[in-house]
């Protein structure tokens, strides 16, 4: 535990010799809550991104039509 407070250059409060596993857990948790909040809000606008993206290749693909209509030729017998 102290080589972990260690790398990340905890110091201890003002009367104490060493950090307490307390102290410690209490900024860990803090910092822990705030990125799961962030990764769920930036997760949420990557979604947001990605379904608009769909939308917009749906979109276009129903404004290309799949297949051509060619006039009716008059050729036949009620033609002639």
């Amino acid at each position: 535990f102290l080589e972990t407070a260690a790398y990340f250059w905890m110091k201890p409060k003002m009367g104490e010799k060493e950090v307490s596993p307390h102290s410690f857990f209490s900024i860990w948790h803090e910092f822990s809550s705030d990125f799961k909040e962030f990764w769920k809000k930036e997760n949420k606008l990557i979604l947001q991104e990605r379904v608009k993206e769909a939308e917009e290749v749906c979109r276009q693909k129903k404004g290309k039509s799949l297949y051509n209509i060619r006039p009716k030729h008059d050729s036949g017998i009620v033609s002639k």
